[in-house]
């Protein structure tokens, strides 16, 4: 394993992690520190941003993918960016393990190391669930899951068997949290979009089923949000299970708690998250959730004190909330957090850089929550404001709209829902994205054409 010493006089401020919070921060201290003042090297297994809250919408059509990624070389000018995944961490000796997706891995030394690695699907073993359901937490799961669900479409408008078609046409979304409900209420409207192009197909013919183990939905709303939120749900057709568990998923044979038993080729898995696992094999001071334990300065902190030159925020991180309306007294795991700890992050880590004793404490309390439920419908609570509807959904694109990092990224989500609207939801699936020389090599299989024999010359 090769290790790459800091061969620069200047220190490293390592960043592990290129979402949100990592992009935001490393733009941030590339904005004020001074020339030659340190190296910022952000690590991520993918060279972009994914902007999360807007992954229902490119499962649904209304976002183009690259439309919803931020590229980081493109708006890290000056930052050093490595495309590998962190195996490990040894702070004490202050080094990452780094392991390139084509490359050996190899040891990078840092002065200072910012945690920003975010948060992966919070799974559980239930039998069945890895072989047969999918996560909404990248891109290709967003691209991926649109395709396949429309696909199942005109699977089904051929089938003749009538338990295969049924099969092929029940969609099952495990969780009720803001991801969940989202991407179910997009992808039900854009099925029920696709439906009207098929002669054999109707609306009868399909079903989804929402599974959510509470006794309410979408946590982050007040009671009659949520509430509304399940009437609204089930006057679409959807069939809304609470205090339910899916307990089996084998051969994607559905079973529920409740006792109910069917088939599905389609399970949505967006039960809840939990910190990067890289965590683990750190010597970082993690807690029972296996988040690294930080002071509200955002600087780490175990049982002996704070953890000099190592910082954390968000997904990955038990932030204290000083507001006091965390759950559990910590921050919770979203983008609206993310983006106000990114500056409070970088303005404390250049305070430390230059030896000062003095830091910021992030303080924010939470201004609401929005969520789209498919077109021209949603759901938003501004403290004791209320709104559903057109009016919801209108907040919950203008919000998101304006949050997505860069310039070009807003222009072109914009003219995508601007094109939407007057041009109408496009229902195209691509089929073979994860073959794409299938063609080819059956082209090259196929049988040459035969030679024609010359006449015989007298």
């Amino acid at each position: 394993m090769a290790l790459i010493r800091n061969s620069k006089l200047r220190p490293r401020i390592l960043v592990v992690g290129g979402g949100y919070l990592g992009l935001v921060t490393a733009q941030n201290l590339l904005k004020n520190l001074g020339r030659g003042e340190a190296t910022v090297t952000v690590i991520d297994p993918n060279p972009y941003m994914t902007y999360q809250p807007f992954l229902p919408e490119v499962a649904a059509g209304s976002i183009e993918p690259r439309h919803a990624v931020v590229p980081l070389r493109r708006n890290l000018p000056g930052a050093e960016v490595i495309t590998g995944k962190v195996t490990s961490i040894n702070h004490a000796d202050k080094f990452v393990v780094v392991e390139p997706e084509n490359d050996e891995p190899f040891e990078l030394d840092y002065d200072h190391i910012v945690m920003a690695a975010g948060s992966v699907a919070r799974t559980l073993p239930i039998p069945g669930l890895k072989e047969n359901a999918i996560g909404l937490k990248r891109i290709e799961e967003a691209v991926a899951l649109r395709d396949h669900l429309l696909s199942r479409l005109a699977d089904a408008a051929l089938m003749e068997d009538d338990d295969e078609r049924r099969k092929a046409l029940t969609f099952v979304f495990v969780g009720g949290g803001f991801a969940g409900i989202e991407l179910l209420a997009e992808l039900e409207d854009v099925v029920r979009s696709a439906i009207a192009q098929y002669e054999t197909l109707t609306e009868a013919d399909v079903r989804f089923v929402l599974v959510e183990a509470l006794g309410r939905v979408m946590p982050e709303v007040g009671e009659a949000q949520a509430r509304w939120v399940v009437e609204h749900l089930r006057e679409r057709g959807i069939d809304v299970y609470l205090e339910t568990f899916l307990q089996d998923c084998t051969d994607k044979r559905v079973k529920l708690s409740n006792g109910e038993e069917f088939d599905a080729d389609t399970i949505v898995w967006s039960a809840g998250v939990k910190a990067n696992p890289v965590l683990i094999d750190s010597d970082l001071p993690i807690d029972e959730r296996g988040r690294v334990t930080v002071r509200a300065d955002l600087r780490v902190e175990g049982e002996d004190g704070v953890v000099e030159g190592a910082w954390a925020a968000g997904d990955n991180a038990a932030v204290p909330d000083l507001s006091g309306g965390g759950v559990g007294g910590y921050c919770v795991p979203n983008a609206q957090h993310a983006v106000r700890q990114a500056p409070v992050l970088a303005a404390n880590v250049l305070a430390a850089l230059r030896g000062e004793t003095e830091f910021k404490q992030y303080f924010h309390k939470t201004i609401g929550s929005v969520a789209g439920l498919g077109l021209y419908k949603g759901v938003s609570q501004m403290g004791d404001f209320e709104a559903r509807g057109l009016l919801a959904w209108l907040m919950h694109r203008a919000y998101h709209g304006y949050a997505i990092p860069s310039i070009d990224r807003k222009v072109k989500v914009f003219g995508n829902w601007i094109l939407n609207f007057v041009l109408g939801r496009d229902t195209t699936e691509l089929v073979d994205l994860d073959v794409p020389r299938k063609s080819f090599v059956e082209a090259a299989e196929s049988k040459p054409v035969p030679k024609k024999e010359e006449p015989v010359k007298a």
